[in-house]
Parts: C-alpha cells; structure tokens; sequence
C-alpha cells in the first residue's frame, strides 16, 4: 500500500467511509495528464501504485520527477506512447483529459470521430491496456459542453470499447475532507465482462475550514509554512483593504463598487467571488490557476494579499513535503489545475473497495 503520505483528516479524525478499507494485494494505476501530482498522490494514499505517470508540461513533470524519483514518469505528448505493453498488467486507466468537443455520428464510429482530441487518446489507452475499471475527471462545465453532446459522445466511446459507464458524478471537494468549495465531475467505467458494482464514495458530514488548511489541528500538525506568493497591484488592494472576511464587493461604497465593477455592475448574478475576501471559520471558493487575475479573488482573511504558493497547496490538500518547480506562475498554475489530494483519496479508495471485493471473486 502506498504511503499515507501527510495525516489528513481520515487518519484523525476516523470519519472515512472506507476505514477498514485496504488492498488485498498490489493493485496499480496508469495516470494520463498528471499534472502536478494531486490525483496521483491520492490514489497512491489510498492503495494505488503508480505504474507509469504521463504529463506533457515539463514543469509539472520535473515536479512529478523530483518529488517521486521512483515513479515512471513518461514527459511529452500522449500521441507519442503506446501502452500496450501493460494490458493485463494494470488495475486502473485513470486521467484529467481536457473537454474537447468533436463529431459524434453514432456508436459504431466514435473512437473514429474523436481522433485529433485527447479524450481519444484517453480512450485509445483504456483499450491498449483494458484494465477492469478506467477513471476520468473533470470540470463540472463538462455536463453541458456542446448541450451535454460532448459527455454523450464520450460515454458512447467507452462502451464502444467495452466498458459500462455508471452515471457521472459531480463530487464537491468540501464534502470530501477538502477545505475548498471545488466541483469535479467524476466518470467511472468497468469492463463488461465485470459483474462486480462499483460504489462512489459517500460525502463526509465534517465540512472543513481555511483555519483547517492554514493553521495546526484537525488537517495539519503545524501551521502553514513560509513561501513566495504574489502581490496585487496597488489598485486592487486599496479596493479590497476596505473588504472584510466573507465579504466582497458588495462591501463597498456604491461609487467604488461602480468603478471597480464597470459594466458588470448593471448586469445580473451576485458575482460573489469578486473582490472576495475568505473568512477564517469558512471554505476556500475554488481556487484559480492565477491568485491575483481580475474578479477571481480570493484574499486572504487577515492580509490584503493572495494566499502564497504553500497556502494555496494546504488549500488543495497538498502535504507540505510536495515541492513545486518552476517559477511562481507556474506553481500556482499546477496547484490550481490539480485535484484535491483528500478529494483524490477518497475516490481511489472506492476503486480499492471495488478491486477487492473483484479479487474476492477471483475475476481478473
């Protein structure tokens, strides 16, 4: 079993819907667009080895290299590898492939249509490897990319090449020991000739706090530690010294809400994430992959500044011991991309429930 590689929530406070769960035997994932790291670790907390990582951002790779020297790490373009030679060999094909659209003219030719986008690839990996359950994630957007056609399109892909889709799942992270309001849309397939249910992991009651991720207590044993971060120019944090926690630009006096607004401030929707300021006793809004952009705000509840670069990985459930190469841009762009480590946890520890009870029943 992987190393429980920080003590998150789960350890302590024993509130896992999957406490007695761990792998009966060695089970392994290969992992497309890994990014930073973020859902590789989860899975690797919850049972899961890593058999082979592909990323084709070198920063996010060197991250990947340098932290976990002993994992395969396969740098480049997918469209450059082929995996063939793991089929029968690994548990889990799992991956954040982008949301592409492309043209869907029925079952028989949908792997066909979707050449040229990375959902294919995606797809033509599951095939070369077949494994007994695949794991896609994404963004919620995703439900309703060219009117819901694009998911259709892709669900259709998998059960083209053998696998059933259970009905997708848009997780929010803070209901998953997470203390952030992120939304990932979650999309299970197991092989056909599979009988064995599958189970998505149930929502914690514990919903956790930004004093959870930056301060020693329930998620962390120490407070956040020291790092770079940016800076907001000096107009935006004039207008947002005059926030308070938990408040935004609705806080401000009606001339500054006009001028900082602009046109936005006739239109409809609260637009509560601008000039937003988090409070101590709440969750993070999800974070972005720029802390200082305009009218994504996320300030910090005590300082007219964004949260640094270890801030914004505690936030992200990241352990402290995770280093991030690259410049400063870059580490927030892979920190913002990532899935929740807790987040990634949990749903890895469903696929390990779901590989057992299939080991169990002597299917391979």
């Amino acid at each position: 079993m992987g190393p429980l590689i920080f003590k998150s929530v789960l350890d302590s406070e024993g509130e896992d819907m999957y406490d007695n769960i761990t792998s009966k035997r060695k089970y392994s994932v290969i992992e497309l667009f890994a990014g930073a790291g973020g859902l590789a670790l989860g899975l690797e907390a919850s049972g899961l080895s890593c058999a082979v990582l592909n990323e084709i951002d070198k920063w996010a790779c060197q991250t990947l290299k340098s932290n976990r020297p002993d994992w395969n790490v396969l740098e480049g373009d997918i469209k450059q590898f082929s995996f063939s030679k793991y089929k029968g060999k690994v548990d889990v094909v799992a991956g954040g492939f982008p949301c592409q659209s492309f043209s869907f003219a029925g079952k028989r030719l949908g792997l066909n249509d979707a050449r040229g986008t990375l959902f294919y690839e995606f797809a033509r990996v599951i095939k070369e490897v077949h494994p007994p359950i695949c794991l896609g994630e994404n963004v919620r957007g995703l439900l309703n990319h060219d009117k819901g056609r694009t998911l259709k399109g892709m669900i259709a892909i998998l059960e083209e090449i053998g696998y059933n889709v259970y009905p997708v799942q848009v997780l929010k992270a803070v209901n998953f020991n997470v203390p952030q309001k992120r939304e990932r849309l979650i999309l299970i397939g197991v092989r056909k000739d599979i009988k064995i249910q599958y189970h998505y992991p149930k929502p914690s009651k514990q919903i956790y706090t930004l004093k959870d991720a930056l301060k020693k207590g329930r998620l962390y044993k120490s407070d956040v530690p020291k790092s770079e971060g940016s800076k907001y120019p000096k107009s935006k944090s004039e207008i947002l010294r005059l926030v308070p926690p938990k408040g935004y630009w609705r806080d401000l006096p009606v001339k500054l809400q006009k001028e900082y607004m602009g046109g936005s401030f006739f239109l409809g929707g609260g637009k509560t994430g601008m000039a937003r300021r988090i409070g101590w006793d709440e969750p993070c809004l999800t974070l972005t992959c720029s802390p200082a952009q305009k009218q994504t705000e996320r300030c910090h509840p005590e300082e007219t500044r964004p949260f640094t670069i270890r801030e914004y990985a505690r936030i992200q459930t990241f352990p402290d011991s995770w280093k991030f190469i690259g410049s400063v841009t870059q580490q927030y762009k892979q920190i913002g991309n990532a899935v929740p480590v807790n987040l990634a946890k949990e749903i890895g520890l469903s696929i390990v429930d779901f590989l057992n009870r299939l080991h169990e029943n002597n299917i391979s």
